[in-house]
Formats: C-alpha cells, sequence, structure tokens
C-alpha cells in the first residue's frame, strides 16, 4: 500500500487536486468578495434612498409621523427607524444608544432591549432633530454559510472522484511496474528465458519499457549462449589432447621414477589433472544447462541422498577434525535426476569442507512441508561475504580467502545449474558465524 501512495499516477492525481482545490478556493473567495460588497453597496444605497424620502418632509412633526407611521409597518431586526426631536423624544422603533464599547441600537418596543445583530446606519440632522435609518447585515453575513456550502458541494466530489480515478490509475500502473520489475528480477538471478509480458491495455510509455527490456533480454541470452557455447567447444575440443598428456606424462612416471625428474612429474600430472576437472565440469554444466536431462527425471528420496553423501565425505572432515552430521526426516521425495541431485550435494559439502576451515561445524538438513522440501548446509567457517554471494556462483570465480584451497571456482556454479534444471531456488544466507545454503525444492 506504501507503493501505491507514492506511485506516480497517484501523485499526479493528488498534484491536481491540490491544484484545482486552490482555483476553486480563490475563485469563491472572490466571489464572496464581490458578492459581499455588492450587498453592502446595495444597503447604503437603500439606506441613502430612504433618507432621501424623509428629508422631503416639510416639517419636524411631519418627520416624525411619517417616522412613527412606517416604523409600525418595519421589523427592528430588519430596518430600524429613529428621530429624536428637540426637545428629546423619540419616534420610531428603535434608538441608537452609545458607551464605552460602541454604538448600540435599543429596540423601543414592550419587552426588547438591544438589538441583536449587525447593522448599517446613516443619521442626518433635520428641522432641529437627528434621524437615524439603519439596515440589517443578516443578508450579508448569510452569504458565508451559502458560500461554505457551494464550496464543500462543488470540492468534495471532485476531491474524492480525482483521488479514485488516482488510485484506480495507480493500482493499473502498479501492476504493470510489477511484471516489468518481475522480468527484471528473473534476469538479475539468472533466468534468461524471463520476458514481459504486455497487454493492448498497457500505456505507451510502460509498454516501450517493456519492449526495451525484452530486447536486451533477447542480446542477454543470446551472448550467454554464445559464450557458454564458445566455453562448450573449447572444453570438448581440448579434452582429448588433455587426455593424451595425462596418459604421456603417466608413461613418463614409469621411466623417471626417482629423484628431481619423478617430482616435477608428478606435480605436472596433478596440474594436467586439475585441467581435466575444469574441462570435464564446464561440459557437465553445459549438459545440465541445455534441459535435456530433464527427461530422465525420477523420485528421488533427497533424504536417503543426503545421508549417504554424509558418509561419504565424514572421513575426510575427521581428518581435520570437522564434525559433519545430517538430521532429517526418513525420506524426503523430490523429482529430479539422482546423478544430478548427488552432485549438487556433493559439491556443497565439498565446498564447507574445503572452506569452513580446521576443527569446524557442518550440518546438513532437510525441512519440508506440503509445499516445498528444503535441504541446508550450514557451517560456522568464515562464510561469504554478502556483497560476494550474487558472484560465487559465476563460472571460475572464487573468492580472494579461497585462493590457496583446492578447487576450480565452477562447484557452485554447477549447484546453481542443478538448481535451475529442477526449478529449485539457492540461496545464500548468513549463519553468524558462518554460511548457510538453502536449495528450495518445490514439491
Amino acid at each position: 500500500m506504501k507503493q501505491l501512495w507514492r506511485s506516480m499516477p497517484l501523485r499526479l492525481a493528488l498534484v491536481l487536486v491540490v491544484l484545482f482545490g486552490s482555483v476553486s478556493l480563490l475563485s469563491l473567495a472572490a466571489s464572496y468578495a464581490v458578492t459581499r460588497a455588492a450587498f453592502e453597496q446595495s444597503i447604503r444605497d437603500d439606506l441613502a434612498q430612504d433618507l432621501a424620502g424623509f428629508r422631503a418632509a416639510p416639517s419636524a412633526r411631519a418627520v416624525a409621523l411619517l417616522v412613527q407611521a412606517e416604523s409600525q409597518e418595519t421589523d427592528p431586526d430588519r430596518l430600524v427607524l429613529s428621530y429624536i426631536t428637540r426637545t428629546g423624544r423619540i419616534y420610531g422603533n428603535g434608538a441608537v444608544a452609545r458607551d464605552d464599547e460602541g454604538f448600540h441600537i435599543i429596540s423601543l418596543e414592550e419587552g426588547r432591549a438591544e438589538l441583536d445583530g449587525e447593522y448599517l446606519a446613516l443619521s442626518e440632522r433635520l428641522y432641529g432633530g437627528r434621524l437615524t435609518i439603519a439596515r440589517s447585515r443578516a443578508e450579508i453575513e448569510a452569504l458565508q454559510p451559502v458560500f461554505l456550502n457551494i464550496l464543500w458541494i462543488s470540492l468534495l466530489p471532485t476531491v474524492l472522484i480525482a483521488l479514485s480515478g488516482g488510485l484506480i490509475l495507480a493500482r493499473r500502473s502498479q501492476r504493470h511496474v510489477e511484471v516489468i520489475r518481475a522480468a527484471l528480477e528473473r534476469l538479475t538471478g539468472g533466468d534468461l528465458g524471463a520476458r514481459v509480458v504486455r497487454t493492448p491495455r498497457w500505456s505507451d510509455d510502460l509498454s516501450n519499457i517493456g519492449e526495451a527490456v525484452n530486447v536486451m533480454a533477447v542480446a542477454q541470452e543470446r551472448n550467454v549462449a554464445t559464450l557458454r557455447q564458445v566455453s562448450s567447444d573449447i572444453a570438448h575440443d581440448l579434452k582429448t589432447p588433455v587426455q593424451r598428456v595425462s596418459l604421456q606424462l603417466e608413461a613418463l612416471a614409469d621411466v623417471v621414477d626417482e629423484g628431481a625428474g619423478a617430482d616435477l612429474v608428478a606435480r605436472t600430472r596433478e596440474e594436467v589433472d586439475g585441467i581435466s576437472a575444469v574441462f570435464a565440469s564446464l561440459l557437465q554444466l553445459a549438459q545440465v544447462e541445455n534441459g535435456t536431462l530433464k527427461g530422465q527425471f525420477k523420485h528421488v528420496d533427497l533424504a536417503e541422498l543426503c545421508r549417504t553423501m554424509v558418509e561419504i565425505y565424514e572421513p575426510t572432515a575427521t581428518e581435520r577434525d570437522q564434525i559433519l552430521n545430517f538430521i532429517g526426516p526418513d525420506n524426503a521425495i523430490v523429482l529430479g535426476e539422482k546423478n544430478l541431485l548427488g552432485q549438487l550435494v556433493a559439491n556443497l559439502l565439498e565446498n564447507a569442507v574445503n572452506h569452513a576451515g580446521v576443527g569446524a561445524e557442518i550440518g546438513v538438513s532437510i525441512v519440508q512441508n506440503a509445499q516445498c522440501v528444503t535441504l541446508l548446509v550450514t557451517d560456522n567457517g568464515p562464510g561469504i561475504p554478502e556483497e560476494e554471494r550474487t558472484k560465487v556462483t559465476q563460472r571460475l570465480y572464487r573468492l580472494d580467502q579461497s585462493r590457496n584451497t583446492p578447487g576450480n571456482g565452477l562447484g557452485l556454479s554447477l549447484v546453481d545449474g542443478v538448481a535451475r534444471l529442477h526449478g529449485a531456488v539457492l540461496s545464500f544466507e548468513d549463519a553468524a558465524p558462518g554460511l548457510r545454503v538453502k536449495v528450495q525444492f518445490t514439491t
């Protein structure tokens, strides 16, 4: 949900809502100010007209009688008429009083005192007396709630509709972006067959990005396939000559059986055997990666296979004062090729035995549930730095700390290839201390 709120379509919708809301507020505020000013001016004009009518009376008595007559027909809450004669007598329905707080309008009706509300008033001396006319500002004050209602009625639905539209677009865009992200994640993880599957409902910009990702994936897949083919061809072409050299060195060892020459022949044979092992691993990796062995998949008891491999490597671990054990169920059935799965377990054990160090503890375990079977190989050795864990499955890649240990940098590459062939997920975790290698098979 957090990613949805941070998506670009929703942000654009929020920006548009803010802009529209600001414009609406300014427009309504300007309309309110203009309308309020117009109402006030209208009241002032009415006051001036009323005053002019009374001014036409011929005498003070005529003014007093006219004020008295009109005030009887007028609501003081709307219009106040007041005429104070020379003698101080008050005619009308109200009188203007003043104290420290300002002017007040006092009702002359029985049982009423000060009138509530605000008034606009005009006052003028007429025939020795003072005529005051005041009109209520209630109509002006009533404008504010009216405009507030207009604001809510017009703005709130617009905001809700815009946000709803933004959420819908954001969800749709997020689904499309998630398709691209998932494809990139699979490509990063080594699945070069991953592609972005687009539909006609995609927007042009995301569709173009998806197409670019697919073009990149095709080019990467082609380059990697070419590189793998070259390495496989080289390994295949050189395998026979290397074997011939090995046979000749074996014959030479029979001739030179002692002295410095014999030592040189022995070291050379070890190097040639190492080269042969590299070529054999490259050819096996190529065979795994082409996927042809999938046709030989059968149900394999992974637990039994692990127990066998632990027994095979236990003497080697004992020589290094290492503790090697297996914990798991009586059986754990997965679909796969038995020899390849055996090679996977063997490579993980060999990697742990060679790199965990003298006196290390190495544990092999299997955890299973209805959805998956998980193979775990854990040691308390130096482990693999987090920044190196994505590189150790690359061909011929070796950590600096393992340069002086046996190996050719293809063991974990083969493990990764076998795991992919079986649809399993290979991951490396910190065992604090040491390394935990997890291979998760889907059942």
